[in-house]
């Protein structure tokens, strides 16, 4: 059975899409710990992320760095912060997140986004990925 996340990349459920190729796709987390906290995931189903081949890693991690850098752009921060838990369902998955301090990447505490302001969020991520 496909995954909750198969199912958003495939566009069955829908997502504030931010940057996708052949093999990954990016959305906003709809629980976001910060405006801007960005989802990065291989469409290859695959529950561990170092079960993941080599090859596939390194072509995830140079995806997930192109869609930081357009974070970055939409939003500048210090740094965008990368996170693998990969607890809450079961497909490999990065979260990706703008910060300025260590403090901002409490996954106890969430921002609450209109729909309107989640689309402006990934219509200005994208657009960054896309002139990348």
């Amino acid at each position: 059975m496909a995954t909750i996340f198969t199912k958003i990349a495939n566009g069955d459920i829908p997502s504030y899409k931010c940057a996708e190729d052949e093999n990954f796709y990016a959305f906003l987390d709809i629980n976001p710990v910060v405006k801007g906290h960005t989802l990065v995931i291989p469409r290859k189903e695959i529950d561990y992320i170092f079960d993941m081949e080599d090859d596939d890693l390194a072509a995830f991690e140079l995806f997930a760095k192109k869609v930081a850098k357009a974070i970055r752009t939409a939003f500048p921060c210090k740094k965008v912060a990368q996170v693998v838990l990969g607890l809450e369902v079961n497909h490999a998955h990065i979260h990706l997140m703008p910060i300025n301090s260590e403090g901002d990447v409490d996954f106890k505490k969430h921002v609450k986004l209109t729909e309107e302001e989640m689309k402006e969020t990934a219509e200005k991520i994208f657009e960054a990925f896309e002139s990348l």
